[in-house]
């Protein structure tokens, strides 16, 4: 539909920065603790691979809510997704609602979208250009 098509860019972009605060909370909770989860507060050691994570989850979230470099940012943190559904959550079921790696699957996803699309409306990428 036409009409739909002009909103596009809109929704495009509103996708994005709602999987990039959800994806950054992921990382403050790793690394600082905020909001506390049923563990509590601290962080893991900044160079462990849950670290790492939580530091590609901060700075790559913050980079796409904004929209700045979303193409390889949504790259590494697609990868980054995938990496933790085959590494942490497939072994434990082959059933992702099991698992508990239905976010990273769709993280995953909507992340690799990007990668093709772009960021939508309101990215500081169009800004660039």
């Amino acid at each position: 539909m036409p009409i739909l098509d002009r909103w596009a860019p809109y929704a495009l972009g509103v996708l994005r920065i709602v999987a990039a605060l959800i994806f950054f909370e992921h990382g403050t909770q790793k690394l600082l603790g905020f909001p506390a989860g049923p563990n509590g507060g601290g962080g893991p050691a900044l160079f462990s691979i849950y670290g790492i994570a939580g530091i590609v989850e901060i700075v790559g979230g913050a980079l796409l809510v904004v929209g700045l470099r979303v193409r390889p940012v949504a790259f590494v943190c697609s990868g980054l997704m995938a990496a933790a559904y085959w590494m942490a959550h497939a072994p434990r079921s082959p059933y992702p609602v099991l698992n508990g790696g239905d976010a990273a699957i769709l993280y995953s996803f909507v992340f690799l979208y990007l990668v093709f699309a772009g960021g939508g409306a309101f990215a500081l990428d169009n800004r660039r250009k």
